[in-house]
């Protein structure tokens, strides 16, 4: 079903200098018309915070050696980043120090921009007059802001490659799709060509003209103006190395049943790379092809990739073509409809943002899931849409039932402020993806869910007992 992969890197000299044709083309795109400089190429990394499976660095190596360039990657930290917390930061920087090390390895400088990024990237380009810059693909709005500056500004290229998804989103549709059933086959039938095997970064044959500034981890992490209430999670390491770890375990211990146990929340049966994948320590596209070999022609493989390709890639889908993905706005016609003419509908329970954050409800099942989520930095995914309904149920409205859901999900979740959250808590309370149902109160002709529904699935009683010491 799947060719031999198109990444290999084909190697020939040129005055003495590598020249690299890579996998990485076809998955770029440029953000604005300007002629290439002859300075070094800058990788303005982004979403995807690794060294090794990373199509965006590849490119980035790739249009270096074109030019017998150095290379170099930056990262813009912003302390304002939205719902960001010292528990999101704790991992961000100490997978970035990871990172460093590796570019290092292989003659690749890292350069830590603190700053707005649009204004610190631009900056570093011209401090250095880069030839080009590279960077991530990401659907989220305050991304394609910063891109927007950097590129209308920038005096030489800037490329945009899709390093995130295996189907650049742009590629696999042009449009927001209505549900995983319209995306579905427009991946099928480009996974051929994008499902591949990913070529080694090599030793940069060009070295960086200069010394580079020395990085104080502690330091910049201690130095964050970050809410230090929220802490890190014990028992999730950052790092590439950690996220590669953390795959073996689940290609060797629950990969085999996931199909079966993936909805129970008390079975272990999900990846729990949600984390690694969020903030780009591991790419999809390498787990995607390590569980393609061992399991595709399975029911466990062919679950897993639904969840790993379609449903994640389709999220993303939702947030490039959606401006609104994160209000009552983004909702289907039929959703707002519906939710309009059931505003006004008496509420069994209401409970302010402060009680929810708190797990401070009746329903020991979402008192339960929210402990976890506060403590462990996660929470099951059969859980996520049982507490974000919840939560509508028990708001006086469906706005401020949107804006509590991600606010506690990106203040706590590590897997927060991602285009899976955002389209996640959209199909909860706005039905995006999904279908009208049954109307009932509040809820309107929104799927409904019940802790009865959830008791016919698995022992929620268990569930609850687990988190109590939590």
């Amino acid at each position: 079903m799947f060719q031999k992969s198109t990444g290999v890197r084909r190697k020939f000299f040129l005055g003495g200098i590598f020249t690299l044709k890579t996998d990485a083309s076809r998955r770029s795109r440029k953000l604005n018309e300007r002629p290439r400089g002859t300075g070094p190429v800058l990788y303005w990394m982004s979403r995807d915070q690794r060294a090794t499976n990373n199509w965006s660095l590849l490119y980035a190596q790739e249009l270096a050696l074109e030019t017998k360039s150095a290379l170099a990657v930056g990262f813009a930290l912003s302390s304002k980043f939205p719902g960001a917390t010292d528990r999101s930061y704790d991992f961000l920087l100490k997978g970035l120090a990871s990172t460093e090390k590796r570019l290092k390895l292989a003659g690749v400088p890292f350069f830590l921009l603190e700053g707005n990024p649009s204004d610190t990237v631009l900056s570093w380009a011209h401090r250095w007059r880069a030839g080009a810059v590279v960077t991530d693909f990401d659907p989220l709005r305050i991304k394609r802001e910063w891109k927007k500056r950097v590129a209308e500004k920038l005096p030489v290229p800037l490329w945009e490659v899709d390093a995130h998804n295996v189907v650049p989103a742009w590629i696999a549709s042009p449009k927001q799709e209505y549900g995983a059933y319209t995306l579905r086959p427009k991946l099928h039938r480009l996974w051929t060509d994008y499902l591949t095997a990913f070529s080694p970064l090599i030793q940069h044959p060009v070295p960086w003209p200069t010394k580079v500034p020395f990085i104080h981890w502690e330091h910049v992490q201690e130095s964050l103006p970050t809410d230090k209430t929220v802490s890190p999670v014990k028992g999730v390491p950052p790092g590439e190395t950690e996220a590669a770890k953390e795959l073996g375990s689940f290609l060797k211990n629950r990969l085999p049943g996931y199909a079966s146990r993936r909805n129970d929340p008390n079975a272990d049966g999900q990846s729990h790379l949600s984390p690694w994948i969020h903030f780009g320590q591991i790419s999809a596209q390498r787990i995607a092809w390590d569980v393609r070999r061992r399991a595709w022609e399975t029911d466990d493989g062919q679950a897993f990739l639904e969840e790993l390709l379609v449903r994640r890639e389709l999220s993303d889908n939702f947030c490039l073509y959606n401006d609104a993905y994160d209000t009552f706005a983004g909702f289907p016609n039929w959703a707002q409809q519906t939710l309009k003419e059931h505003r006004s509908d008496p509420r069994p329970f209401l409970y302010t943002r402060e009680r929810f954050e708190h797990a401070d409800t009746h329903d020991a099942l979402w008192n339960a899931a929210q402990k976890e989520m506060v403590t462990n930095g996660k929470m099951h995914g059969y859980l996520r849409m049982y507490w974000a309904k919840k939560i509508l149920e028990w708001s006086p409205s469906v706005d401020e039932a949107m804006a509590t859901a991600l606010y506690l999900n990106d203040r706590y979740s590590l897997d927060g402020r991602d285009p899976n959250g955002y389209a996640g808590v959209a199909w909860s309370l706005g039905g995006v993806h999904d279908r009208a149902w049954f109307p009932r109160p509040v809820f309107g002709k929104i799927r409904f869910m019940s802790a009865g529904g959830c008791r016919s699935k698995f022992d929620t009683q268990a569930y609850i007992n687990r988190t109590k010491h939590l």
